[in-house]
C-alpha cells in the first residue's frame, strides 16, 4: 500500500486530506503537534472525526484510527528533529504531503518566534527527512501572502516575490527556496501550492469568515479593515483536496533544459492554488448575512500591518498539470459552512 505523510493533519486542510486520501486506499500517517494558537478543541474534533479519541493520544506514539484501518496518528513537533528523522526512517513514506505550520499573518507580528520554531526550523527537518529517506514527492504549503503589496493581477508565478509584507510570508518563501535548494542538491521532487484564502467546513477560527458568522449570529460587530476595501481569491476547502489528491502521484521530473549556467533545472515547481475570481469584502459578508439569516453590525477600521488590498490567483499552470480547476462558488461555499458552523457549536 502506497504510505503518505501528511503534516498538520489536526489542522484544517490537513483534516480534510486525510478524510479524502483514506477513503482512496493510500496508508496514511497523520502529524501535528496540536499547538494552542486556536482552540484546541476544535483540532480534537476533527481528529476525532478521523476516529482518533484524545484520550489515546500520546506524544510521539503512533495512535490507530477506530474509523479507518489505513489511518494512524502521532502527536510530534516537527522541531523535534530526531523523532521526526526517526519516523522518516521507520516508516518509508512514498510521498510527504506537508501542511504544518505557524499560520496567521497578524499573529507573526506578536511572535515571531512561533513562526522560526515551525516554518523554519521544522521545515527543515522534513527536508532532512526526505533526503535521508528519499521520498517520490514532497508537497509542501506555501502561500498568496508571499506575493506581498503585488499590483500586477492575477498573481502569477514568474512575478517576483522578494517584497514580503509579513513574517509569516517570509518564511513562506523561505519555504520555496529551501525546497529549491534541496530539489537541486538531492534531486528531491518538490512542489509549493501558494494557497488563497482557504475557506469551508471545520475551518480556522482565526479567518475572518469564521469570527464572522460567530459574532453575526451572537449579535455582536464584526471588524472590517481597510474600510472594506479588500478583495481576497476565496477558495472552497473541496477544490483545494482534489486538487492536491491530483497532484501527489504527479511530482516534477529533471528538466531537460538548462538554466543560464548550464545547470540541469531541478525537478521543482511552484503552483497557485485558488478559485481565480476575486470576490469584494462586502460582496462575502452579504452572502455570509443570508446564509446566517441576520444582518451583521459592521465596525470599520484601519488596514492592518502585514495585510494586502487585494488577492487574485493565475491557475494557468496548475490547471495545465491537472486540468481545469473546479472552483465552488462563494453562495454555495458559505451556506455549506453556515450550516455546519450552526450544527457544530449548536446554534438554532
Amino acid at each position: 500500500m502506497t504510505k503518505i505523510l501528511i503534516t498538520g493533519s489536526a489542522g484544517f486542510v490537513g483534516f480534510h486530506l486525510v478524510n479524502k486520501l483514506v477513503k482512496e486506499g493510500y496508508e496514511i500517517t497523520g502529524l501535528d503537534n496540536i499547538n494552542d494558537y486556536y482552540d484546541v478543541n476544535l483540532k480534537y474534533g476533527r481528529l476525532l472525526e478521523a476516529g482518533i479519541n484524545k484520550e489515546d493520544i500520546e506524544y510521539n506514539k503512533a495512535v490507530p484510527s477506530t474509523k479507518y484501518d489505513n489511518y494512524n496518528f502521532i502527536k510530534l513537533d516537527l522541531s523535534d528533529r530526531d523523532n521526526v528523522l526517526n519516523l522518516f526512517e521507520s516508516k518509508k513514506f512514498d510521498y510527504v504531503v506537508h501542511l504544518a505550520a505557524q499560520a496567521g499573518v497578524r499573529y507573526s507580528l506578536i511572535n515571531p518566534h512561533a513562526y522560526i520554531d515551525s516554518n523554519v526550523y521544522g521545515y527543515l527537518n522534513i527536508l532532512e527527512g526526505c533526503r535521508n529517506h528519499p521520498v517520490k514527492h514532497l508537497i509542501y504549503a506555501s502561500s498568496s501572502s508571499v506575493y506581498g503589496a503585488n499590483k500586477k493581477i492575477p498573481f502569477s508565478e514568474d512575478d517576483s516575490v522578494d517584497n514580503p509584507v509579513s513574517l509569516y510570508a517570509a518564511t513562506k518563501k523561505s519555504n520555496e527556496l529551501f525546497a529549491y535548494t534541496y530539489a537541486h542538491l538531492y534531486k528531491i521532487p518538490s512542489t509549493g501550492l501558494r494557497f488563497f484564502t482557504v475557506y469551508g467546513t471545520w475551518g480556522r477560527p482565526d479567518m475572518a469568515y469564521f469570527s464572522f458568522t460567530k459574532a453575526i449570529l451572537e449579535g455582536n460587530p464584526i471588524q472590517i479593515f481597510n474600510h472594506g476595501k479588500m478583495k481576497r481569491d476565496f477558495t472552497y476547502i473541496d477544490d483545494i483536496t482534489r486538487a492536491l489528491g491530483l497532484l501527489i502521484t504527479k511530482p516534477p521530473v529533471l528538466a531537460d533544459v538548462s538554466d543560464f549556467q548550464g545547470l540541469t533545472l531541478p525537478p521543482a515547481r511552484i503552483f497557485n492554488i485558488g478559485n481565480n475570481t476575486p470576490v469584494e469584502l462586502f460582496d462575502f459578508i452579504s452572502e455570509l448575512e443570508t446564509a446566517v439569516g441576520k444582518e451583521a453590525v459592521k465596525e470599520y477600521l484601519p488596514m492592518q500591518p502585514g495585510d494586502v488590498t487585494a488577492t487574485y490567483a493565475d491557475l494557468s499552470k496548475l490547471e495545465g498539470e491537472i486540468g481545469v480547476m473546479e472552483r465552488t462558488d462563494i453562495k454555495n461555499g458559505i451556506s455549506t459552512f453556515v450550516n455546519w458552523f450552526k450544527d457544530y457549536y449548536n446554534y438554532q
